[in-house]
């Protein structure tokens, strides 16, 4: 995965709230090997009318390539699926703007390079508004913490671990070697306090 400082694209409204990973990507595609990718199951139900045709008028039907996904409070909250992301980013999706978001979700965003950028309420209504009678050229920049869309410039939450692990392209995993020298020093300094461990329950 590889890590980004800023994103610059086409930036649409999806006025929903409460998108939830079922949503996102109904369980019943989960079986598909990801290398075939996911990105057609994106929200694959919502997305159509009530005859199973693409809705011409849903704002990803309308604009495949966008980048930047403004959307409503609590997205991405339900199950734990990471397949969910899968699906936003294999869509080309890389920034997602709500006001709040499923807690695990995302954790998972950014382990998959995906930033989930929370606005305060007053910000999501602007951004809300900006983009209503239109789509947009849209930035998220991870160095100001700050999005830019058609002209609007809001801030915008992110943790401080998230924020070094998008600009690297870090998950977990990786956070963890990249202090393998401070958990490698802990370790000796430990083990040569006298009496810290038993004869032979060193570590």
């Amino acid at each position: 995965m590889a890590g980004w400082s800023e994103q610059r694209g086409k930036a649409i409204l999806l006025p929903m709230a409460n998108i939830d990973t079922d949503q996102l990507i109904p369980a019943r595609f989960m079986s598909t090997p990801r290398a075939e990718g996911y990105g057609r199951f994106l929200l694959h139900d919502v997305r159509r009318t009530s005859e199973g045709e693409m809705d011409p008028e849903f704002p990803l039907n309308a604009h495949p390539d966008a980048c930047i996904l403004v959307t409503g409070r609590n997205f991405g909250s339900g199950s734990s699926r990471e397949a969910a992301v899968y699906a936003l980013v294999d869509a080309g999706i890389r920034v997602v703007v709500a006001p709040s978001f499923g807690d695990i979700f995302a954790g998972n965003a950014v382990n998959n390079g995906l930033l989930p950028a929370r606005v305060s309420e007053a910000d999501a209504k602007l951004l809300t508004k900006t983009l209503s009678s239109g789509v947009g050229t849209g930035v998220a920049d991870l160095a100001s913490r700050l999005l830019l869309i058609r002209g609007v410039s809001v801030p915008f939450q992110l943790d401080d671990v998230w924020r070094t692990k998008l600009l690297n392209g870090w998950d977990d995993i990786d956070l963890t070697r990249h202090h393998s020298a401070e958990i490698a020093a802990y370790r000796g300094r430990i083990l040569s306090e006298p009496g810290r461990f038993p004869a032979g329950d060193a570590p």
